[in-house]
């Protein structure tokens, strides 16, 4: 379904359109299996009472991606929506369009819907904000020696992590459990491995409620002062994984201030028409 058109470029800014909609109100949402971990329902929601715009955000578990556009089109008011895990990759066939950031990534985690004139097949562009609310919160943690991350995971979050960090000029590596080229495992973290890798960014649900006691199996008595580790999973605040690194002098910060950047970098999208 992947096309370029002028015509889907000059869509109507959705926000606008929330503003006056005939038959109700503008409707966002989080697209995942399941949900109950997110916290955007009520961060969007309140955003909206407090920015006065008539609108509404849900959350929408699908069991198969393969129902969206049957979503779709029984919500005809639906603007937008955030994608979540497992999805962030398995959307990408249904949409019609995709940033050039987000197909440098390979993973979308906001999506515009929009439906020229009023009328017709809504046109559907992908976005990934996740890129931005990782790199604007990690930066001010870099120090010189940090030159080097080891990324914990290969989902979607994580190929949005190594593009950011691309951005930031480390270089990164991906730790798998399972052997593929170029991908080390587990067993191969070796204590001069962690300490050649000062820095570690779990993108792995291990350790996210209600699995709390989970986390990466790394060498942590080989961390030191000079590691820096950062958790993309938010909830609990402090992790197995970032609990054990700062048992070792790491430093160590959680995804929190990455879902709330990547959030106001959603609304960004949904309003612009680019």
């Amino acid at each position: 379904m992947m096309s370029h058109t002028p015509q889907q470029a000059k869509a109507s800014n959705p926000l606008q359109q929330s503003k006056g909609l005939e038959g109700g109100t503008a409707l966002f949402g989080l697209l995942g299996f399941p949900l109950g971990h997110s916290f955007s329902r009520a961060f969007h929601n309140k955003r909206f009472a407090d920015e006065g715009i008539n609108a509404e955000y849900v959350n929408f578990e699908l069991p198969d991606i393969e129902e969206l556009p049957a979503l779709i089109e029984s919500h005809p008011n639906l603007r937008g929506l955030n994608v979540t895990i497992p999805y962030k990759q398995a959307v990408i066939p249904l949409l019609d369009e995709m940033s050039d950031e987000a197909q440098a990534i390979g993973a979308v985690n906001v999506i515009r819907i929009t439906r020229p004139n009023g009328i017709g097949r809504p046109v559907l562009k992908g976005f990934n904000s996740d890129v931005i609310g990782f790199v604007n919160s990690i930066r001010p943690l870099l120090l010189p020696h940090h030159k080097r991350a080891l990324v914990l995971g290969t989902g979607g979050a994580s190929k949005a992590v190594c593009y950011g960090l691309e951005q930031l000029g480390i270089e990164w590596h991906y730790v798998s459990r399972t052997p593929r080229p170029g991908i080390l495992t587990y067993s191969a973290l070796t204590p001069s491995a962690i300490a050649d890798y000062t820095v570690i960014v779990n993108c792995t649900p291990l350790g996210m409620y209600p699995r709390v006691d989970s986390s990466p199996e790394i060498p942590y008595a080989a961390l030191s002062s000079r590691h820096l580790l950062y958790d993309v999973v938010y909830n609990p605040d402090i992790t197995q994984f970032m609990r054990q690194g700062r048992r070792f002098g790491a430093t160590v910060k959680n995804g929190l201030e990455m879902l709330h950047l990547q959030a106001l970098a959603s609304w960004d999208f949904w309003s612009s028409s680019d």
